[in-house]
């Protein structure tokens, strides 16, 4: 193995921190001995490994997207995320998720509970944002994820007959509701919650009630936690 870093070959991993860079060229970068294990597991196409041990810590510093330089760093190809809307199933549609965070911890949440496929608007943030990546420990090589109009993937829900959830400040109490095993649950933006556009085109309005009674609850839940609760709830029936 090639253990000699160019400095051609450092510019081009170290672009692929900017999006351009990532469209263009059809690349990102996984770091960390768990990611690229999971990275190699799966039917993603792996370009190359460095290890820091071969390498050299500066030259792992140089190719780094993290503050401190993983064990290992992986080129991986990406994959088209766009494809026709299928219906069936547990799936979860993002409208307008802009923090890479939250949207990474939102698809691992969705291998954890066992979700079909995820559905995200294009205005959601990238899912191979390095911090999406990092936030999805492994799960972006195991879940399906896809760009579309959530508008229209609603009423493709609805009309295969499957019940289309999102959930609202003036929603119904979720744990007093029936909750179907397949449907679509929309989660929205940190920041507006779900567009008005989308909200039209739901039938199951859900709403998390806070239990503390205090005039000093928060006004609403981290969209990431409110997957979670929500989630939990639909696999506990």
């Amino acid at each position: 193995m090639d253990t000699t870093l160019s400095n051609n070959r450092i510019k081009t991993i170290r672009s692929l921190s900017a999006k351009k860079y990532r469209d263009s060229l059809g690349l990102f970068v996984v770091e960390g001995e768990k990611m690229v294990a999971e990275a190699l597991a799966s039917d993603f196409q792996v370009v190359e490994i460095w290890k820091r041990d071969d390498i050299g810590y500066d030259a792992m510093a140089r190719i780094s997207q993290l503050s401190s330089p993983s064990p290992v760093l992986a080129v991986v190809k990406a994959k088209p995320l766009s494809a026709p809307a299928e219906t069936g199933g547990l799936c979860l549609a993002l409208d307008g998720i802009r923090d890479p965070g939250n949207f990474g911890t939102i698809i691992r949440l969705a291998d954890w509970f066992g979700v079909d496929v995820i559905y995200a608007s294009p205005d959601c943030v990238e899912l191979y944002n390095p911090k999406t990546v990092q936030a999805t420990m492994g799960a972006i090589f195991r879940k399906k994820v896809v760009y579309c109009d959530i508008p229209d993937l609603c009423r493709r829900f609805r009309k295969a007959g499957l019940k289309v959830y999102g959930t609202f400040l003036d929603g119904e109490d979720i744990y007093a509701q029936p909750l179907s095993k397949e449907g679509l649950i929309v989660m929205g933006s940190e920041s507006q919650g779900i567009s008005p556009e989308v909200g039209k085109e739901v039938d199951g309005r859900l709403f998390i009630p806070s239990f503390s009674g205090g005039a000093s609850t928060a006004e609403s839940l981290n969209v990431a936690v409110a997957t979670a609760v929500t989630l939990s709830e639909f696999r506990r029936r």
